[in-house]
This record gives C-alpha cells, structure tokens and sequence, in this order.
C-alpha cells in the first residue's frame, strides 16, 4: 500500500503545471473533439475514436502544439477496464469450454501473421532482422521495444511500426467489418444509458471497481495493472450477479475520444518524413494482418460456435483497449473479445523473445520479460 500511495503521489507530482502540458493536452482534446464531431457528422465509423486519431496524427505530423501527457492513461486505462468488466455476465461460464478452437486458433493466426510480417518488413522495407522480427510481432508495443532493443533492433523504427498498426487497425478494420459483415458502425449512438438516464449507482459501481481494481492490480503486480485490475474486479461483480451496471454511453464516447488522442500523439517528436515512411510501410503489413484476420476469423468460425465479426475483432492485432471499444460498439462479445486479446499479447510477449534467441543466438540478451501493456 505504501509502494502504491508513493506511485500515485509521484502520478500528481506530475501534474504539476511546470511538468504537465495543460494548453496542449487541452488543445489535442479540442483538436480530438473537432474530429469526433466531423466523423460522426459524416456517419463514418466509430467517429468518437477514429476522428480524434486522424485530427490528432495529422496535427503531429504537421508539428502541432498538441499532447498526450502519460498521466491521463491510468486513470483512462481503469475506466476502461470497468467497462470491458461489465461484459462478463453470469452466462460467460457457460462459454468457457466453447473457447478452446478459438484459442488454437488465435496461436495460430500469430505465428503465421508474424512470419508474413516479418518477411515483409525484411524483403520490402529493408530492415535488418532484428529490427524487422520485433517490428513484425502482432502485439506488445512496449515488450517487442525493449526486447528489440536487447537484441540489437532499432527501438525507434519498432515502436513507430507498432505504433502504426494499432493506429491503421483501427483505422481500417470498423471498414473491413462494415464491407464483409454488412454492419453499420456510422453514428451508432446506443452503447448504453445516457448519463442522464443511468441510476448514480452505476458511476459509483464505475469509481469503486476502478479504485478496488488499481489497488488489487498493484498488490498482485498484475500486468497493465490499471487496465487488468479494475477489469477484474468488475468482471467479478458482473459474472458473480453483484450489479448489472453499464457505463453510460457519454462515458464510452468519451474513453474513445481520450484514445483516439493518445493514439494520434504517439507520433509526436518525430520527423515527418519518419512518420511518413513508416506509414506507408506499416500500411503494406497492415493490409497482410487484415486479410489474415479475415482468413482466420472464417476459418475458425467453421470449426467453432462464434461468428465471423467476434472472431475478426478477437483476433485483429490492435490494442486490447481499442478493439474492445470497438465490440462495445458493435455490441458482440465483448468478453470474448477482451479475453483473446489478453491471450494473444501474452502469446506474443512470451514467446517472441526466446524464438529469436532460439533461431538467431548470440544476438544480445533478453534480459528481464518485460511486463505486459495493452497493445
């Protein structure tokens, strides 16, 4: 508790005016809420998310006086997390077992779409293995970074590359559903109550699972314990028929806007002509990723009892965040989406790192596993 109370008193240190970037946190939420406001205007899919990303890249690459401080992600991580919890309802344990080809499937799906990545940024962006193994990965931004750089990589170009794939996912895949499924994801407003019409209970279930759920994270030393934490907790109060609670649709629409941000300032600090490159580089093996995901996804829904649109969302290499956004969104499966996504970072962050030293040893050391993030 000590350890925690430290951690957060150094999280509001940080907001100390001299450290944090108030004018340009305030003027990335503008910039993010402008294009929100014009995607759903347009009635293009997931607005609230997509067009803060897109306002918020563009204003990067343009060098705009915008940012993300790092600050605003625990608390937006908790919210979150409570509600991909609310997903978790008594009949989940009656879908447990239906999972098992799913998973099979899922560990497939990363080994081949890993291999197809990593011959592509090797053959056609010219990277060097180490750099081009750790930018291919489907998952962990943070982990293949540190353990890229272990080996001898390019942090900069892997962190740009993963970067750039949960933005150009997100980005293209609500298309590839609406073109293959027939779903309309433009304007859809019903993703909860409004907050005018939810009881004051469900933002007090909403604070209590994030509070309990950032305290039982940190005690367990749980991966991305601010996203994994509250997401227990509040799973465990929807699976066990505690509350019913859902998040207001305000609330989700918000968290969407925060992330479309986020996402969009990764590239802050970079040179244009950088960001560029790596986008039209990363937009080629993006395109492998999305049409494996639709192999995928078709394949194991023949052998499975899921459909081909929770499969796609299940299995597309984007943040663990953003894609259960997206079934929030769609209102499919989101535990089922959660849960896999959870799956395929550990797939990633435990076995990438030994494959490497397995198939090219004497290229660096690993070092100590890095811990799991959300992407």
């Amino acid at each position: 508790m000590k350890a925690l109370w430290q951690e957060m008193r150094g999280g509001i240190a940080a907001m100390h005016p001299e450290r944090f970037p108030y004018a340009k946190f305030a003027a990335a939420l503008i910039l993010g809420f402008v294009g929100g406001a014009l995607f759903n205007a347009l009635e293009l899919p997931l607005p609230w998310m997509l067009g803060p990303m897109t306002f918020c890249t563009i204003g990067a690459i343009l060098g705009a006086p915008i940012a993300a401080p790092t600050v605003v992600r625990p608390p937006m991580s908790a919210v979150i997390g409570v509600m991909l919890g609310a997903a978790f309802t008594p009949a989940i344990f009656g879908s447990l077992l239906g999972w098992f080809p799913t998973i099979i499937g899922l560990a497939l799906f990363v080994a081949v779409s890993g291999f197809a990545c990593v011959l592509y940024f090797r053959k056609v962006g010219r990277m060097d293995m180490t750099t081009a193994y750790f930018s291919g990965m489907p998952g962990g931004l943070v982990e293949m970074v540190i353990v890229g750089e272990q080996r001898g990589g390019d942090g900069r170009t892997i962190a740009l590359v993963h970067s750039a794939r949960i933005l150009l996912v997100v980005m293209t895949l609500p298309f590839l559903i609406e073109m293959v499924e027939g779903v309309s994801l433009g304007g859809r407003a019903s993703m909860g109550p409004s907050v005018t019409e939810a009881p004051l209970t469900a933002e007090l279930w909403i604070i209590g699972c994030g509070l309990g759920g950032a305290v039982l994270g940190h005690l367990l030393r749980l991966p991305a314990k601010y996203l994994l934490g509250p997401m227990l907790v509040s799973s465990f109060v929807h699976a066990t028929g505690i509350t019913d609670f859902q998040p207001p649709a305000e609330i989700v629409q918000g968290a969407q806007v925060v992330l479309g941000v986020t996402i969009g300032c990764r590239f802050l600090g970079t040179a244009p002509r950088v960001i560029l490159r790596i986008l039209a580089l990363s937009f080629g093996s993006t395109l492998i990723l999305l049409a494996m995901t639709l192999a995928f996804a078709v394949g194991v829904a023949r052998v499975s009892d899921y459909d081909v649109l929770p499969l796609m969302l299940a299995y597309s290499p984007g943040g663990l965040a953003e894609m259960s956004l997206v079934a929030i969104a769609v209102h499919t499966e989101v535990a089922f989406v959660a849960a896999h996504h959870i799956i395929r970072i550990l797939f990633v962050m435990i076995s990438a790192g030994p494959t490497f030293a397995l198939l090219y040893p004497g290229r660096g050391e690993t070092g100590e596993i890095p811990r799991m993030r959300d992407g």
